[in-house]
């Protein structure tokens, strides 16, 4: 059952709102529904997203997680390329 919620929000935020939906051709409510879905399910699981993101990587390949200093350099490799 839907219900209707209120929102006061900065007029720049608004506008990148309306901005976004529009890109994503979908409406502001179900991008804001979705948003508050994936924050239950990330707080009923207690793993941050960025955990659960780079876990996402290696599950399910077989293959070995790298220690941090791997992974700190293969993120920065990543954000320069």
């Amino acid at each position: 059952m839907n219900r209707k919620l209120t929102l006061s929000l900065d007029a720049k935020v608004i506008d990148f709102a309306h901005d976004f939906a529009k890109k994503a051709d979908k409406p502001i409510s179900k991008i804001v529904e979705n948003y508050f879905r994936e924050i239950k399910s990330q707080s009923q699981l207690n793993i941050p997203a960025g955990v659960e993101e780079l876990h996402g990587i290696f599950a399910g390949r077989g293959i070995k997680v790298p220690d941090k200093k791997a992974l700190r350099r293969r993120y920065h490799e990543s954000r320069i390329t």
